[in-house]
């Protein structure tokens, strides 16, 4: 397996870093995926991974990643690439409503225990989990959850 130490490690130098202007979803992140102004949280994700060294396929889009939880659910399923065991660096795909459409997505930290887990996101705060502005830790529950664990890190 390869060391995969460094995603969470880049993931969590980010933790505090904002959009600017304030609501106008404009990142560094969406400058580097020359997609700025759009919900951010894949994008996220995606240059966090690049910046490891682990770039992640093209889905849906011209930068290595994803941008859109919906497309990207699609593909990793289809991909075989879903885990019941999420490992640290692994990603985490939200579903709040338990509709089947997922809406967030970030990056696993470690398991809390008590069916709790801690994850670094991209577009987040408290009291807007999915465009929120900011990268944060955040503390949440499984069962919102589904975690990928993509092949760039087999």
């Amino acid at each position: 397996m390869k060391d995969i130490s460094n995603i969470v490690k880049i993931a969590s130098k980010e933790i505090g870093t904002t959009e600017y202007p304030i609501n106008s979803n404009k990142t560094k992140y969406g400058a580097w995926a020359n997609f700025n102004g759009v919900a951010w949280c894949g994008i996220f994700v995606s240059w966090v991974y690049n910046k490891s060294g682990f770039p992640l396929p093209k889905i849906g889009f011209s930068f290595p990643g994803y941008a859109g939880c919906q497309t990207a659910m699609a593909y990793f399923t289809k991909t075989g690439e879903v885990t019941t065991t999420p490992q640290p660096g692994d990603l985490v795909f939200f579903d709040w409503n338990a509709d089947g459409r997922y809406d967030h997505t970030g990056i696993f930290i470690r398991d809390l225990g008590k069916g709790y887990f801690e994850s670094v996101e991209g577009n987040t705060a408290v009291g807007n989990d999915s465009n929120g502005g900011e990268v944060m830790i955040r503390k949440r529950s499984y069962k919102v959850a589904k975690f990928v664990h993509p092949k760039v890190l087999k």
